[in-house]
């Protein structure tokens, strides 16, 4: 049988497809989240949403990047990590804000938008799960929702405690946990560009 390149065809149909669906979710959960995160006075869902919205633009590149160069993959997850990162920093600096003025979650919304998120983020990351060896733009992807599932986890928890305790500090210790973890992916992410970038100069050098 000859190789008429159909299955490469059908591997970027079925790459482009996953991501608009990712897109799309995570978009709509990082407006919701937004809203629900300001009501309820949460920087858990707020990181939450802030977190989606940055994953719905890693997919975004990675729709860019389906059949361009290895080159352009590289720098694509380079820029997703970039902002990934500018994320979580954020998210840390808006803890930090509220921890100082101070804030009054209300647990039950908390508790339901985290539940929809984790919800919408596991279907997610079935659908993402052939990526998570794949190329350096598309494992960028797996990383940005695997983090989105411990982190929904973690305000679904906190949620919980500020309904049994009244407590604020649950939400602002899940909020600082979710930034760091955020940062901690966002550098994996970039140091996964960096080596693919070496090995792609590798070649180049050579010839």
């Amino acid at each position: 049988m000859s190789d008429c390149g159909c299955h490469a065809e059908a591997n970027t149909a079925a790459e482009r497809r996953v991501l608009w669906i990712a897109l799309a979710l995570n978009a709509a959960m990082a407006v919701i989240g937004s809203l629900a995160g300001w009501w309820a006075q949460s920087t858990g869902l707020l990181a939450d949403a802030l977190d989606m919205l940055s994953d719905a633009t890693a997919y975004a590149i990675g729709l860019a990047a389906i059949g361009r160069s290895a080159r352009f993959k590289q720098r694509a997850a380079g820029v997703s990590g970039s902002l990934l990162l500018l994320l979580g920093i954020g998210v840390l600096v808006e803890v930090g804000r509220r921890a100082w003025f101070g804030s009054e979650p209300i647990g039950w919304p908390i508790v339901a938008t985290a539940l929809v998120s984790l919800a919408v983020n596991l279907t997610v990351l079935r659908l993402l799960r052939p990526f998570r060896t794949g190329e350096v733009h598309l494992r960028a992807t797996w990383i940005f929702t695997r983090a989105d599932v411990v982190a929904n986890i973690g305000v679904v928890v906190s949620g919980v405690l500020i309904l049994a305790t009244g407590w604020r500090y649950p939400d602002l210790v899940v909020g600082a946990l979710i930034g760091l973890y955020v940062c901690k992916e966002a550098l994996e992410i970039l140091s996964e560009a960096r080596d693919a970038g070496r090995t792609h100069a590798v070649p180049e050098e050579r010839s």
